[in-house]
């Protein structure tokens, strides 16, 4: 696919995905939400991909959403009356899909699903959709030049991209409702502090890092142990009880075990680097669980 809003390139095993409309502070669209879902499916699909970095081009990582497109700023369908019955049953029918489903949603849920780890690099302002979209990546950087809000309230409309999910999980309850209920622009020291960004580096430093960052989960590591390892976090940690952890556990294991961890152990025995012939395309036959 050829993408009008996000560049794609790979090199040693990581993808750099940059969103890119600099002339608009890559404020969000639908276009590009359509595109970043079909990005985070490439790249699970795509062997060549080991990990994605996820940065702006320009000065802004994403100033949020297009406000300058005219009629539903969001792509909503202001001619539906949608029902909590319709997510549930509907979800994927087209009217629903497109004229409710919230794009950054969308996104985020892409995001979640995708096999690979996510770094953002926020290089700039990240407000709105720029910064939820975040939340669904595995690491935050920032460059000191970040700026970092979640100013729903003040537009008059809610946290949206699954935030509610993933913003407690990450910074606690109590930091994730003073964000969002002041809407406030948090600088990167300020959203380190919090512990919604990992690191804080100078401009010219923070690609450096986040490729210094993604090379630790690439170089001699197993694609489909860290793609099972990355979903096992995410869905596991969310269980009511830790036998629903050991159910998904005791199944990563036994496949693993017999597929690159074959490997794994000769390699350790023999001193030397290991060679994982694994793929995210064969993946184990319980996953997605």
């Amino acid at each position: 696919m050829t993408y009008n809003t996000l560049l794609w390139q790979v090199e040693q095993g990581v993808l750099t995905l940059t969103l890119n409309r600099p002339a608009n502070m890559n404020a969000f669209t639908v276009e590009m939400a359509d595109e970043l879902v079909d990005a985070f499916q490439r790249a699970s699909r795509d062997d060549a991909v080991r990990c994605i970095v996820v940065t702006g081009s320009g000065k802004a990582f994403c100033a949020g959403m297009d406000l300058s497109i005219p009629g539903n700023v969001f792509g909503l369908d202001e001619s539906l009356q949608p029902t909590m019955d319709d997510m549930q049953r509907r979800l994927e029918d087209p009217d629903i899909h497109r004229g409710v489903r919230d794009t950054g949603g969308r996104v985020t849920l892409a995001i979640f699903a995708c096999t690979k780890p996510v770094i953002g690099a926020i290089n700039g302002a990240a407000v709105g959709i720029g910064a939820t979209m975040t939340l669904a990546m595995d690491f935050r950087l920032a460059s000191e030049k970040a700026r970092i809000g979640f100013v729903f309230g003040k537009l008059g409309i809610v946290p949206e991209a699954c935030s509610s999910w993933f913003l407690p999980r990450i910074v606690g309850i109590q930091t994730a409702l003073e964000w969002t209920y002041s809407a406030d622009i948090l600088d990167a020291q300020t959203a380190k502090d919090g512990g919604l960004v990992k690191a804080v580096y100078a401009p010219d430093q923070l690609l450096p890092e986040a490729y210094k960052l993604a090379h630790r989960f690439v170089d001699g590591k197993s694609p489909v142990a860290i793609a099972l390892t990355r979903q096992m976090m995410y869905r596991n940690s969310a269980q009511p009880h830790p036998l629903e952890a050991h159910r998904v556990d005791s199944l990563a294991m036994f496949y693993t075990s017999i597929q690159d961890g074959k490997e794994g152990v000769k390699s350790f025995l023999e001193k030397r680097p290991a060679e994982f012939k694994g793929s995210t395309n064969s993946m184990p036959p319980f996953f997605p669980w």
